[in-house]
């Protein structure tokens, strides 16, 4: 059986499972430490469509303002 559970682990190593979680008999665990700034999948996924939108010279010229002076 494999299962996903989200968990927080403390910098001394501690590890705090964000859910609660019943087993038959006591298993063996794999932790993948997950950067706290990670992209968002749903951003990724969404980027290439929104692209089209946002990568047009129209989109320039209206937000242009906020560009610093170059």
């Amino acid at each position: 059986m494999l299962k996903s559970i989200k968990a927080i682990v403390e910098t001394n190593g501690e590890v705090h499972l964000q859910e609660p979680v019943s087993l038959p008999h006591a298993c063996k665990a794999i932790v993948t430490i997950v950067d706290e700034y990670e992209i968002s999948e749903t951003a990724l996924l969404s980027e290439k469509s929104l692209a089209k939108d946002w990568n047009r010279p129209e989109e320039d010229e209206a937000w242009s303002h906020l560009q610093p002076d170059q």
